[in-house]
């Protein structure tokens, strides 16, 4: 492939010197001339020297991703197999858990390739393309990964429309024998039924593992549980495997009464004993408190960003609005689980939002945990934009 030269402008030299992994459009001196995505660029400082090799792909407001600091290297299929051999060994005790089926395996600058993460489902591997960059390898990062590792199927999904959405590819398999609709996987001891055909999404959030545990095992022992935005009810299963009394999962999404009783049903739940609500989260606050409904355990785990008919939701404008609804539903000793997955702030912002809404409503409060991605979900020291996961435990107190 074609290696294109270009210099980034003195400002920027620094940054990229000291590692940082986003290459952005603004940094670059004649950007023009780096005209199709999956263009490998080499980076040179104004003097001359080399800086970095990258490659271009638009994802959000990146431009491309640093992949290697040797001029000389080729980014072929054996620079993305070392990528993923060291992702592998990195990983070695995932593999060896029987308790787990389900992680990822590869994830994007963590790993050192931008834009790529693959996810491990019980023999079937999922590789999900963020830009049509990184998508142009796609030839040579399946030869790695056919390589490395022993397969039952391989299973793909492309991210890359103008707003970054999943592309509907009709079929998403790409090698190796089809999986079940659905496979059964293990979360520490728990069955998740996955779909890995079935659209943009699977059936579980991998990076909520460690969360869902804690909840199981420390907080949901005799308590009532409500679970907002619920999705397929994952944090509703460990709750009511953790000896919860009730769990009520709210989402607007209709698919989710479905999906939810199905993975009741796999942990041999009775989802009849359980409370499974299709309706507008706001909405249901309102009714909570119109009918003095109250519990001991909240989970709130809204998207970054959402929008129905009636409302838009975004988590650095709304999150505080959000917890203060929760606040009011939640019993006194109660515990309130704050999650956000928005890139866009840092912990230090979401928790002066749980400040503020307990100031606002004269409340008081206690942080019991805070976790932020698991040990698979790999973070660059260099871009912990990437470590986009913020949960906390919150004990209300008044």
């Amino acid at each position: 492939m074609q290696e294109i030269d270009v210099i980034i402008k003195p400002e920027f030299t620094r940054k990229y010197k000291d590692g940082y992994p986003l290459i952005s459009k603004e940094s670059i001196m004649s950007w023009e001339r780096v005209e199709e995505e999956g263009s490998v660029i080499n980076l040179f400082d104004e003097k001359g020297k080399f800086i970095l090799k990258a490659y271009h792909g638009v994802q959000n407001k990146g431009y491309g991703w640093a992949l290697s600091l040797h001029k000389d290297e080729k980014i072929d299929a054996t620079f993305f197999a070392k990528k993923i051999k060291s992702a592998l060994e990195y990983r070695e005790d995932f593999y060896s858990d029987a308790t787990t089926t389900a992680f990822r395996v590869f994830n994007g600058e963590g790993d050192g390739v931008g834009g790529l993460t693959i996810d491990y489902f019980d023999g079937y591997y999922l590789l999900t393309w963020y830009s049509l960059g990184i998508y142009e390898f796609k030839s040579d990062i399946l030869e790695a990964l056919k390589k490395s590792v022993a397969y039952k199927g391989i299973y793909q999904k492309k991210r890359f429309d103008s707003k970054g959405k999943y592309l509907d590819d009709k079929d998403d398999f790409v090698c190796g024998e089809k999986a079940k609709a659905p496979i059964l996987v293990k979360e520490n001891g728990a069955n998740f039924a996955i779909y890995l055909d079935d659209g943009a999404m699977v059936g579980v959030f991998l990076d909520q593992k460690d969360v869902r545990k804690t909840i199981r095992d420390k907080y949901a022992k005799g308590k009532t549980m409500l679970n907002t935005f619920s999705y397929t009810g994952a944090f509703s299963v460990f709750a009511a495997l953790g000896g919860s009394t009730k769990t009520t999962s709210v989402d607007l999404a209709k698919r989710s009464l479905s999906k939810t009783k199905e993975q009741f049903f796999v942990n041999e739940i009775d989802s009849n004993k359980q409370e499974i609500i299709v309706e507008d989260v706001f909405n249901y606050f309102k009714y909570a408190v119109k009918k003095k409904l109250s519990f001991d355990l909240v989970v709130l785990d809204p998207p970054s960003f959402a929008r129905s008919k009636k409302r838009t939701f975004s988590a650095s404008k709304d999150y505080v609005n959000l917890l203060k609804e929760a606040i009011q539903i939640t019993n006194k000793g109660g515990i309130i689980v704050a999650s956000t997955n928005s890139a866009n702030f840092s912990m230090m912002t979401f928790s002066d939002f749980i400040a503020k809404a307990f100031k606002e409503l004269k409340g008081k409060y206690e942080v019991k945990e805070r976790f932020s991605l698991p040990k698979d979900f790999r973070v660059s020291k260099k871009f912990q934009e990437g470590d986009y996961l913020k949960v906390v435990f919150i004990k209300k107190i008044r």
